[in-house]
């Protein structure tokens, strides 16, 4: 069991730092935000490197290298949007009488070019790991995608625990956008799927005659799609969550995190 818990340990650890490190140059002071968004963008042309390197390297330092440089691509998009910079042609709060699909389509409109940007940089991960036998970099960063969208669309939806104190102050016209609700239909088959989707990921890991660079790519996927999945419990269960993360909200924000949970 040793062989795995150094990338789990290692996945963990990046999950948690990361998120952390992007909420909180996300809350720091506006004037910051180019400059931390010009650094971002170096760090994502490094990535995009690194991705290229990788695909061809069947290694421990593949695996981990095409992980990493995929969450860094992810980061840059989450940054991007939170930031303000990357967001949709509407980003205003919607009107109280606005419901159903034209509410749906109005949070759309305020994060339309997100989306757009989050299909490219896919393609530019496709792209760079075609025809090579290591496409962890694809996979880490198709995982993000599919467990952010899940996880928006039930906050949509209604979950109990709508955790906006996440939201810088500049984007706090999306908490029109969320919903406080007990249960939403999508939840629980968002959390079966990535409950399964983890077990079949640790299954895959544990095979047989598996190369150095496919058992670690297994554990840390595996791995990753369980803390998705987690954070989706996150929105529903009363736990301390942003107690993960008080390091990097302002004092405000996790104070009100703490009564909440």
């Amino acid at each position: 069991m040793a062989t795995y818990a150094a990338p789990v340990l290692y996945a963990v650890l990046l999950w948690w730092f990361s998120t952390g490190l992007i909420l909180l140059l996300d809350h720091a002071p506006r004037r910051t935000h180019p400059w931390s968004m010009a650094g971002a963008t170096l760090l994502l042309a490094g990535a995009l490197v690194a991705i290229r390197s990788s695909a061809a390297d069947t290694s421990a330092t593949g695996a981990y290298t095409a992980f990493t440089a995929a969450l860094v691509v992810w980061g840059w998009q989450e940054m991007s949007y939170y930031m303000g910079f990357l967001s949709g042609p509407r980003p205003v709060a919607c009107a109280p009488s606005v419901r159903g699909l034209d509410r749906f389509l109005a949070a759309l409109a305020t994060s339309l070019w997100h989306e757009f940007a989050i299909v490219v940089g896919g393609l530019a991960i496709l792209a760079l790991v075609w025809g090579s036998p290591n496409r962890f970099a694809l996979w880490t960063y198709g995982t993000l995608v599919v467990m952010n969208l899940s996880a928006r669309l039930n906050l949509f939806l209604g979950v109990r625990n709508l955790h906006a104190e996440f939201l810088p102050d500049h984007l706090g016209y999306l908490a029109c956008y969320l919903s406080r609700k007990p249960m939403n239909l999508l939840f629980p088959v968002s959390v079966s799927l990535g409950t399964i989707a983890a077990a079949l990921l640790g299954r895959a890991a544990l095979g047989a005659d598996l190369l150095e660079h496919e058992l670690i790519g297994f554990t840390v996927l595996a791995t990753l799609t369980a803390l998705a999945t987690l954070e989706h419990w996150f929105l529903m269960l009363p736990l301390p969550s942003a107690e993960l993360w008080r390091w990097s909200l302002p004092a405000r924000g996790a104070e009100e995190a703490a009564r909440r949970d």
